[in-house]
């Protein structure tokens, strides 16, 4: 696997190149961009990107597409273990892939392109096997689902400074009032403003951003009952119920890697 900076590759005259990186515990790369686009896959351990347009979680065995020239920071929960895949531009408009950032899905099929695509040579034979391995993970991408991992940031600069801070603190009694007060703008202005910015009202917003930072902290191995009082939910059973309304699944749906939720094969 080779560990190294996508600057190398960002020229190499292929379609799609793949890089691999460890990282320790609180890493984090500052804000940046790629003239390709890239699909983040985690393949061990918890990574949250954020952007000007809002903060995207991505538990094991997902991804995450951005786009070109999207700016963006990444932040690791606990150790992690990437693959990226950089897409050129032209490349990824002709497989059509997402014009904004968006967590998928990674298929057990999609997960082999990814691990056996980061050891072929950065100029590969388009030709042969190793250029339809690449042609088919570029096809494997652009069918994968989308996953609601996401909270979107306003664009006005007063709610994107509130919103930032309750990102990085984020509790479930933290109410509109407050909000609204901080902003310096009554209740029904804030509300309004907050809906037509992020397309959410606050209360689901609130609930969102502190269910993603609670699969980032049980990411890291947190207790969940200890994670679920501290953002403010009555018990362990409480958050859990919130979660698999919100998110469709339970905590341990996405920390879990899939092959390790599959039934035993028949004798």
């Amino acid at each position: 696997m080779r560990n190294t900076r996508v600057t190398h590759y960002e020229d190499t005259p292929r379609d799609v190149v793949l890089t691999g990186n460890d990282y320790p515990p609180h890493y984090v790369l500052p804000r940046h961009a790629h003239k390709r686009g890239q699909l983040l896959y985690a393949a061990t351990g918890v990574v949250t990107v954020i952007t000007d347009a809002g903060s995207w979680v991505v538990p094991p065995r997902r991804a995450l597409w951005i786009p070109p020239g999207v700016a963006h920071e990444v932040h690791m929960s606990g150790a992690v273990s990437t693959r990226s895949a950089y897409v050129r531009r032209e490349a990824a408009a002709m497989a059509r892939l997402p014009q904004g950032c968006r967590v998928i899905g990674v298929s057990l099929l999609l997960h082999a392109l990814l691990l056996e695509a980061v050891d072929l040579p950065a100029e590969y034979a388009l030709d042969g096997r190793d250029g339809r391995v690449m042609a088919l993970l570029l096809d494997e991408i652009a069918t994968m689902p989308a996953l609601a991992l996401n909270t979107p940031l306003p664009r006005d600069p007063r709610l994107t400074r509130l919103c930032r801070a309750l990102m990085d603190a984020p509790a479930l009694e933290i109410d509109i009032d407050t909000m609204a007060h901080k902003a310096g703008m009554s209740r029904r202005s804030f509300t309004r403003l907050f809906r037509q910015e992020t397309g959410m009202s606050f209360s689901a917003w609130r609930q969102q951003a502190c269910l993603l930072a609670a699969l980032n902290r049980l990411g890291r191995g947190e207790p969940v009952t200890q994670v679920a009082v501290e953002l403010g939910y009555s018990s362990a059973s409480a958050f859990t119920a919130a979660f698999r309304r919100v998110l469709g699944a339970a905590p341990s749906h996405y920390l879990t890697p899939r092959e390790r939720r599959l039934p035993p094969p028949a004798p």
